[in-house]
Parts: structure tokens; sequence; C-alpha cells
């Protein structure tokens, strides 16, 4: 995974997760990897990790089963989804708006090009 450096690394690791909940790769009541293992594999500190794991646990994506570790929440899917879709709406929607406005882009071209990308990204 390579870092951005306009993010904090806890919140990208956060993405990380959720995508992979929204892909499918992992399922409901599924262990996560232990705050260890995830530091290792991306090459952070184990506080970085242990902070994401806090954050997704507040926003019910994943639970901590005491002594056994960190699994996929039972409605991880639907909070994932609402996590990200509010992060999206406050943090990166206001800057996408700012540049459809000063480009002039309109609607139209908007939607001609996001069915383009679904198209080919999602149905190759």
């Amino acid at each position: 995974m390579e870092f951005r450096d306009n993010k904090a690394i806890y919140l990208q690791i956060a993405a990380y997760v959720c995508e992979h909940i929204l892909l499918g790769k992992w399922k409901v009541d599924e262990k996560v990897s232990s705050v260890r293992e995830m530091a290792v594999a991306l090459e952070v500190n184990p506080n970085t990790v242990m902070r994401t794991y806090e954050l997704l646990q507040s926003k019910n994506i994943i639970s901590n089963k005491r002594g056994i570790g960190f699994f996929v929440a039972e409605n991880a899917l639907v909070n994932v989804k609402d996590y990200l879709k509010t992060q999206f709406i406050e943090e990166e929607l206001p800057v996408v708006f700012r540049n459809v406005y000063l480009l002039n882009i309109g609607f139209d071209e908007l939607e001609t090009r996001y069915n383009t990308f679904v198209k080919e990204t999602f149905n190759p």
C-alpha cells in the first residue's frame, strides 16, 4: 500500500479496510488481521493500526471479541457505506464542485463521463 501525504495514514488504512469489506474480500464475522500483522504488512507502527481499528470500531465496522481479535461487524457493509459516503460528501465533493464550477463543466458531460467510467471499470 502506498500512502499519500495529504491524508493521515490511519485514515488511509481505514479506507483500505473499508474497500476490502465493500469488495467482499472480508466478510461479516470474518477475523481481521491482528494489529501487529497489519502493521507488519503495511510497514507502519502498530499504534497507527490500533488507531485505525479504534476508529472502525467506533463506526461499527469492526468489532473486538475480547481475547480473540477483531472481526468484521454484522452490519459492516451498511456502516462502511454510511461512513465513506459522509466522508466523501464532506471532504471530496466540495473540491469536485469547485472544479466543476471553475472549469464550467456541465452536468450532461459529467453524466456521460460517469456512465463511461462505470461501464469501462465495472463492466469491461
